[in-house]
């Protein structure tokens, strides 16, 4: 009898079929109806080993973390010791503090929330801006980000002759350093001021595009509309192209198209979040982090 199983769910089926293979373990995918009100039914294999593996993005996280929920307390009546998530994106991160009165700090509460469900977390890139360590926001025995900035320094490696990388905030400093450090590459961070959910302004520095190749890094893009304004900025600048590279794409409806006009040529992204845009794969790096000493 197996000793470990990596559980998926329909809408994250193929990377679990791809982590399992890469691990050398079954794969097997829970079984999820919807009911007309919204409720969740959540069927489980029998026969689940000691060790499960789920795995699953939270990108449209509502429905998601209660069938997480109903699949762990499950999981541990069927007779699981340990169970590990493997979220490639994890969600409610962003909100790391109350910026009004009354607002929840959805970052501890969720964190808190998925601890309480699994032995161990395993995220790539989360967004952690005012703390340094998963483990304050996900205090589970234990809880590990991994960082795609050598995948996709590789990938530009591989296709742009150094380019230069810009990132459109504070926020995307560090994701941006870390990937300039593995390829060697220039890079500059502009400054944003945000106005409301879909009107930003971007300051950017002193810099000189002209004729070179620009690529926008970030961890996260939703609706583009800060990526789009430091396009129009950097080609009036006079670059000769841009690029965008996320970690994971959210990507609201039409925020390809609002990229594409703004004058990206290309949009790439890692397949923490199953896209058209996925250009790197995470199977790999997932897998490392799973087998047994990491």
């Amino acid at each position: 009898m197996t000793l470990k199983l990596v559980l998926g769910f329909p809408d994250y089926a193929r990377p679990s079929e791809k982590l399992a293979a890469a691990l050398g373990i079954p794969c097997r995918i829970a079984d999820v109806h919807r009911f007309p009100d919204g409720e969740s039914r959540v069927r489980l294999p029998v026969g689940l080993p000691a060790q499960v593996i789920v795995c699953r993005s939270l990108n449209q996280p509502n429905d998601k973390l209660i069938e997480l929920m109903l699949c762990a307390t499950q999981a541990r009546k069927q007779g699981v010791r340990h169970l590990t998530l493997v979220a490639p994106y994890l969600c409610y991160m962003r909100q790391d503090c109350a910026f009004e009165p009354g607002e929840a700090i959805s970052q501890h509460i969720i964190g808190g929330f998925l601890a309480g469900l699994f032995d161990a977390v395993i995220t790539v890139d989360p967004h952690l801006h005012r703390i340094s360590r998963l483990e304050e926001a996900v205090p589970a025995t234990r809880a590990t980000a991994l960082n795609s900035a050598p995948l996709m320094a590789d990938f530009l490696r591989s296709r742009l002759d150094r380019p230069l990388l810009l990132g459109p905030d504070s926020e995307s400093e560090q994701w941006v350093r870390r990937i300039a450090e593995y390829c060697h590459a220039d890079y500059v961070v502009a400054r944003k001021e945000r106005i409301d959910d879909h009107t930003v302004n971007i300051t950017l520095p002193a810099l000189d595009c002209q004729g070179r190749t620009v690529v926008l890094v970030d961890d996260i893009a939703s609706t583009g509309h800060t990526l789009a304004v430091a396009t129009r900025q950097i080609k009036a600048s006079g670059a000769a192209a841009v690029h965008c590279l996320v970690t994971h794409a959210i990507f609201a409806e039409g925020t390809e198209e609002t990229l594409i006009r703004a004058g990206v040529e290309n949009i790439w992204s890692t397949d923490s979040i199953s896209h058209p845009t996925n250009a790197i794969c995470l199977t790999g790096l997932l897998a490392d982090a799973l087998r047994p000493g990491q």
